[in-house]
């Protein structure tokens, strides 16, 4: 495999009230192409600030990020939101979709910015996503007629109308129930499953459980990692998994 992201001494460091934050500490991480991640850790880790600054939506104060080969922490901004726009997918707990639009317009408006974009095209490739989440039935719905799920499928077919080499997620089954986050994370599963990157950051250690590899960060130091097996959410050993986890934070002392 190629790593896709990679981060060599990546420190952040914010100054908030005249005292300078040192966030993230000479973090040094490689994510394969084709993995699934989790990074776990307490609030107030920096476990959301390393999603942020290696996908580039926040910048690096010193160090490294490379994505695909390439530097970005040195790119400008409009290089950067191409980068984001055309090789990135990015999921929130927040999800953010536009009330004035359906649901299938929200999934089409990243693709339909593009110069040259074809709405047919766009529009054939936003019901394929759809379908593929399970709400093609949905389409033409405005955002008050879904559930949190029902949301948050058409969050990652936003993310994934330009079809990204990465996704990346920030706590998107945050706010869900155990029901929908179960359907969910078989979804990035699935989609993973066909060759995208994904990696996540979550607090709860059964969706952690359902991805290859977990990262645990502790006051901005990466501290520990434990490797899996690829999840088949068609042989649901989430369980196992989940205290496999828990047995190693324990033993970490995490």
């Amino acid at each position: 495999m190629s790593t896709i992201v990679e981060a060599r001494s990546l420190n952040k460091k914010v100054d908030l009230d005249n005292n300078k934050l040192h966030i993230l500490k000479d973090v040094n991480l490689e994510i394969e192409e084709g993995e699934f991640v989790a990074v776990m850790g307490p609030s107030g880790s920096g476990k959301s600030t390393l999603l942020y600054n290696l996908s580039g939506m926040d910048r690096i104060t010193s160090g490294s990020v490379k994505f695909k080969g390439s530097e970005i922490a040195s790119l400008k901004e409009e290089e950067l939101a191409q980068i984001r726009l055309n090789n990135m997918g990015f999921i929130f707990q927040d999800i953010n979709l536009l009330k004035n639009l359906s649901l299938i317009d929200n999934v089409m408006f990243p693709a339909l910015v593009s110069k040259n974009a074809d709405k047919n095209v766009i529009n054939q490739k936003a019901k394929k996503l759809l379908e593929m989440t399970g709400i093609e039935k949905l389409a033409e719905n405005n955002i008050t007629q879904g559930s949190g799920g029902q949301l948050q499928r058409v969050a990652i077919c936003r993310a994934l109308i330009h079809e990204p080499d990465i996704l990346f997620g920030d706590e998107p089954t945050g706010a869900l129930d155990s029901k929908s986050t179960a359907e969910i994370m078989a979804i990035l599963a699935e989609i993973n499953k066909k060759g995208t990157t994904v990696m996540l950051v979550t607090h709860d250690a059964n969706v952690a459980a359902k991805t290859e590899r977990v990262l645990f960060i502790v006051d901005g130091n990466l501290v520990a990692q434990k490797e899996m097996s690829k999840y088949d959410p068609k042989h649901d050993d989430s369980k196992k998994r989940e205290e496999s986890i828990l047995k190693w934070l324990v033993e970490n002392g995490l």
